[in-house]
């Protein structure tokens, strides 16, 4: 005797054998599922002068179809695009000096004007460092949205490497 119950889209069969393969009908009108990660970062070695100020850059990439608010949003209640760094022996680092935002306005109310950071982003890092290999970590926090909703906010480790020769 054979036994057939369709279950959640998913085509089941029972047989006194045991189970036959399953087929699962899937619904290509669903919203794509959102990214892990908005913002990408792009470690990469740099070169800078020992014991003379010099300025490193940090390279950002947010996810198409999102943005994220600037360091400078406008209003208290967008969180901030924001760097945390860790001191690191060696390495004086002064401070960050983050992009101007875009302002860009978004269908839920198109008589605001947001700050925010789309596609790619550079910020800058002024240092001073001793000779040597140096690594400086720390931590992106952001809060991405795409046109219909925000995000909890998410941190992404960063870490800059570079020589001071």
């Amino acid at each position: 005797m054979l036994l057939r119950m369709v279950l959640a889209g998913v085509l089941v069969s029972f047989s006194g054998a045991g189970v036959l393969p399953a087929q699962q009908v899937g619904n290509l009108d669903a919203p794509a599922a959102k990214p892990k990660a908005f913002v990408v970062y792009a470690s990469e070695q740099q070169n800078v002068t020992a014991g003379k100020r010099s300025v490193l850059e940090l390279h950002f990439r947010v996810v198409d179809g999102f943005h994220v608010n600037s360091h400078t949003p406008k209003s208290e209640l967008l969180i901030p695009t924001q760097i945390t760094l860790q001191p690191a022996s060696g390495v004086k680092a002064e401070a960050i000096e983050y992009p101007a935002g875009t302002s860009y306005s978004f269908s839920f109310d198109p008589t605001e004007k947001l700050d925010v950071y789309t596609g790619a982003f550079t910020v800058k890092l002024p240092v001073v460092a001793d000779a040597g290999m140096h690594t400086v970590d720390g931590t992106l926090r952001y809060q991405a949205c795409d046109h219909a909703a925000c995000y909890p906010p998410k941190s992404l480790p960063v870490q800059v490497i570079f020589t001071a020769k």
